[in-house]
């Protein structure tokens, strides 16, 4: 008899290139989940409107371009579903549903709401919909009723404030919604080129698309151990902007070798970078190879898309059933 895999559900926002830290940070986790699980991963163009809604064409524009960049890493729409959330109506109508029965305490207290809006100072984010963007984001877990959803520890409160909801409609309405649980993923966080946190918005990033040659630029001129001032001063690993990128990518008899030379003085930092450079082709020209071919062959993009926005819907539809027969809105 077939054992019936477990389901897990994630999205990614199409607010600009992916880069290394959604490598290491997410997409290597998919690749391993698309193995054993029965995976639904969806475009959130929706969630995207929340902080680009004065822009709605530039979320448009990177919907085809964030797709290529999933399956030229690996994703396979073989082992996995693919879908754009908009195209799947019913999210919209959980959203609208749910929204009616959460309390508005519970978004107030949404620990990374006041965050990314001091993030994002700059753009007016004072809107019902981005208060409001953790019940999109319950709906869109719940109504592929998943087993799991991929999280770091930081993003417990989110998935809590989703299995709330769900408790609560099902307190209301009867047993509906499984509580779905965390798929801890370790936070493989890389630096970006400055040292702070590698964001598109802080143009410090090395993108899964760009050029090698691009790329062998930024990583040469990148910054190092601020405290190292010549190739004779000792470096200290902890203290590099490089390391996280080795610890990734480099294997660890390599690895503690860059160490000991770093620390003793015996290598500079150009050395690092050049090592780097060579594990870091490895990993992106295969994936530049890949986007080139999907780049020559915009329909398959189209094709695997519609499939997947099909296979989502159905099972969107089936939840939406469920749901209207239980608040007597057939």
């Amino acid at each position: 008899m077939t054992q019936t895999k477990a389901t897990i559900v994630s999205g990614m926002r199409p607010t600009g290139p992916l880069h290394l830290g959604h490598y290491f940070g997410v997409l290597e986790n998919w690749l391993n989940f698309q193995k054993e699980y029965k995976c639904y991963f969806f475009v959130a163009d929706w969630h995207a409107l929340t902080t680009e809604y004065n822009n709605p064409q530039k979320v448009k524009n990177f919907i085809s371009e964030l797709v290529k960049d999933w399956l030229a890493v690996g994703l396979d729409p073989k082992k996995c579903i693919l879908f754009i959330q908009s195209q799947i109506k019913p999210h919209a109508e959980l959203h609208l549903i749910l929204s009616m029965l959460t309390p508005l305490g519970w978004l107030e207290r949404n620990p990374t709401y006041k965050e990314v809006k001091h993030e994002l100072a700059a753009k007016n984010l004072n809107t019902y919909g981005f208060l409001g963007y953790p019940v999109l984001m319950a709906s869109d877990i719940l109504i592929y009723r998943p087993n799991y959803v991929p999280v770091g520890e930081d993003q417990l409160p989110h998935l809590e404030l989703t299995r709330e909801i769900a408790r609560r409609f099902n307190f209301l309405y009867g047993n509906t919604f499984p509580e779905p649980q965390a798929k801890l993923t370790e936070a493989s966080r890389l630096p970006g080129l400055d040292g702070r946190k590698m964001s598109k918005s802080y143009n410090n990033s090395i993108y899964l698309s760009e050029d090698f040659s691009s790329v062998q630029k930024k990583i040469m001129s990148m910054l190092t151990d601020t405290n190292r001032k010549r190739k004779s001063d000792p470096g200290d690993p902890a203290r590099c902007n490089l390391y996280p990128y080795h610890r990734l990518l480099t294997p660890t008899q390599i690895r503690e070798e860059i160490k000991e030379n770093c620390t003793q003085a015996k290598w500079g930092c150009v050395d690092c970078k050049k090592i780097l450079l060579s594990n870091l082709e490895k990993l992106l020209i295969p994936i530049h190879e890949k986007r080139k071919q999907l780049d020559n062959n915009p329909s398959l993009i189209e094709e695997i898309l519609d499939q997947g926005n099909k296979l989502a819907l159905e099972t969107a539809e089936r939840t939406m059933s469920l749901v209207r027969e239980k608040i007597n809105f057939i």
